[in-house]
């Protein structure tokens, strides 16, 4: 069985394969593509940031490092990894420091496989 990990990068490759299949090349998110995956994978990120149509644009802009216009896995794996930083750091507002402190939810509340596993400590 995997681990919730594994299960999280199984996750991330079949979302965006769900999306990057719906036009063009099948390995690259487009524009559009992009802006479906990130309204609809992403509503709390948008809603928490006052994000609109006009950054979501300019997301694809800073992390499309090729130039094409367009993702590819690596590219876009560079906004998970930046997502992840920021849910991270979201987690930590407002808890004590120190060795045991506890994780609120990062980008609010969880849907799905991950709902049970909010609030962690360490």
């Amino acid at each position: 069985m995997p681990s919730l990990m594994e299960c999280s990068i199984d996750n991330i490759i079949k979302i965006f394969h769900q999306y990057s299949r719906q036009q063009d090349h099948p390995d690259r998110l487009n524009q559009s593509e992009f802006k479906e995956l990130v309204q609809k994978e992403l509503p709390n990120f948008l809603k928490k940031e006052g994000r609109d149509e006009e950054a979501i644009k300019e997301i694809l802009e800073d992390l499309d490092t090729s130039g094409d216009k367009q993702l590819s896995f690596e590219e876009f794996s560079m906004l998970v990894a930046k997502l992840t930083e920021a849910a991270h750091e979201e987690m930590h507002k407002n808890n004590p420091k120190g060795d045991h402190h506890s994780h609120g939810g990062g980008f609010g509340p969880s849907q799905g496989s991950c709902q049970g596993q909010v609030g962690h400590s360490h």
